[in-house]
């Protein structure tokens, strides 16, 4: 049931860590193969070819990183330890994510993982006397460096960037530091990415929609309601193959959340039947971090389409016939958005009447 604080080879890693000795004999991809332990399936560091890019400095960074995580990890293992059994480098970074979350008595346990995904892996944990669910699911995003960032970009466009707590930043110096890129600068944009996820589940479990009810979050890792049961976890509607009578009642249910959405200034952003799941005949919709602000995301509608036109294809082929793109425009208009998109005055050219037309309609 228990967990040693480091077994015998995390102790081999830290050593190979700190000698430097070693470390400069060491193939570079030897090392890389430790680090790949963190999680079972880190696409962005595993192949041979991604490896020879990553530059020195990154290796030394994710070096220190490493060492200082398995040191704090040995220090909260002797008061949370958990059934899971984890890798070298997943168990120590398991337990630097989750010890403030356990210290609060939100969670007791984490009994396995449920789901790797690109950015993030999902743990179902055993709730602590503070919560009043029968299953928690952790969410926990990777570190940055084993993040890709860059193609968060379109989503990001117009939303004001959140701190630990949810609220838009204001120091100078952590604005700043965005607009360089430096390091410390894409620390707080991943950390942003993740307030965003929490902040946008609890305004739409206060509205009313098909959520899982959100309950905490610290660090880099998202408490929520788990959806399934010990043994199973809720799955996405792309596994599903409804029956004829719940196909029309759930995509009326799934527009209607998008309903409540735009509501709350929000569009999902990726939304499709993979992030949509299926349990006791209802939905649940999840992953939020990419979320849109309607007015002021230049790009808004056309990704407002898609989320519609994903959402009906899956519903097509359960045999519901809906007009996608008549749809989108009827649930956007709603809302008081106009059906196109807009254009940033840069890209106009006064000299040009259509562009001068196109200018008076976007004032």
């Amino acid at each position: 049931m228990g967990r040693h604080p480091i077994s015998a080879a995390g102790y081999r890693i830290l050593w190979f860590l700190f000698n430097e000795k070693v470390y400069n004999t060491m193939s570079k991809n030897k090392l890389l193969d430790y680090f790949d332990e963190l999680d079972g399936s880190i696409e962005e560091i595993g192949s041979d070819s991604t490896r020879k890019r990553i530059s020195q400095k990154r290796e030394s960074r994710r070096k220190e990183q490493e060492a200082r995580l398995f040191i704090r990890a040995q220090e909260i293992s002797r008061e949370f330890r958990f059934t899971y059994k984890a890798a070298r480098f997943e168990e120590a970074w398991l337990l630097d994510s989750l010890s403030e979350i356990a210290e609060h008595q939100w969670i007791t346990d984490v009994i396995r993982k449920v789901k790797v995904g690109k950015e993030a892996s999902v743990y179902l944990c055993k709730p602590g006397p503070a919560v009043d669910v029968p299953l928690l699911a952790a969410k926990i995003y990777r570190p940055r460096s084993l993040r890709n960032l860059k193609n968060d970009q379109l989503y990001r466009v117009g939303r004001a960037d959140l701190d630990e707590d949810g609220h838009a930043l204001w120091k100078e110096a952590d604005v700043n530091a965005i607009i360089k890129r430096t390091s410390y600068g894409e620390e707080v944009r991943h950390q942003s990415w993740i307030a965003y996820e929490f902040v946008t589940m609890e305004m739409l479990y206060e509205a009313g929609a098909d959520v899982p009810k959100p309950f905490a979050r610290e660090k880099n890792t998202i408490l929520m309601e788990f959806i399934g049961d010990r043994g199973t976890s809720a799955p996405p509607l792309n596994h599903i193959l409804l029956e004829r009578d719940e196909a029309k009642p759930l995509f009326d249910r799934v527009i209607h959340n998008i309903d409540i959405m735009l509501s709350k200034d929000r569009i999902h952003g990726d939304l499709s039947a993979y992030n949509i799941l299926y349990w006791d005949g209802g939905i649940r919709i999840i992953d939020f971090p990419q979320v849109v602000i309607p007015e002021s995301n230049p790009a808004s509608w056309r990704i407002f389409q898609r989320d519609v036109q994903r959402v009906c294809q899956y519903f097509s082929a359960q045999g519901v016939r809906a007009d996608a793109v008549s749809l989108a425009a009827d649930l956007w208009t709603s809302h008081g958005h106009r059906v196109f998109e807009k254009v940033h005055p840069k890209f106009l050219d006064a000299d040009k009447p259509d562009d001068r037309k196109r200018w008076e309609k976007e004032k």
